[in-house]
């Protein structure tokens, strides 16, 4: 049954390529990236700015700085988060 798992290696390379396509050409390449989970490139900028903020708003003892330190830190860990999508799919509850 040789065919069969030819099928199934070339679903699943077409879902990987589909879901990232930077990791699949990256591979295919030899030259392996990180996947999209693990890839926060976006989220050490935030959390400088995060930082920036909170430490700047301790400071000046203004309060406003210091949440939005805090609400900004809290987004950058958020995006930290592997697992973020697998989260939002979530299911109802069960119906009585």
């Amino acid at each position: 049954m040789p065919g069969t798992d030819d099928k199934l290696l070339g679903e699943i390379a077409a879902r990987v390529y589909r879901d990232d396509p930077r990791f699949a050409r990256a591979l295919r390449a030899g030259r392996p990236c990180p996947p999209r989970e693990y890839r926060r490139t976006r989220a050490w900028p935030l959390f400088v700015l995060a930082l920036v903020a909170l430490g700047t708003g301790i400071t000046l003892a203004h309060g406003l700085l210091i949440v939005t330190g805090m609400v900004l830190a809290g987004m950058a860990a958020e995006l930290c988060d592997p697992q973020r999508t697998t989260r939002r799919q979530r299911v109802p509850p069960p119906r009585s």
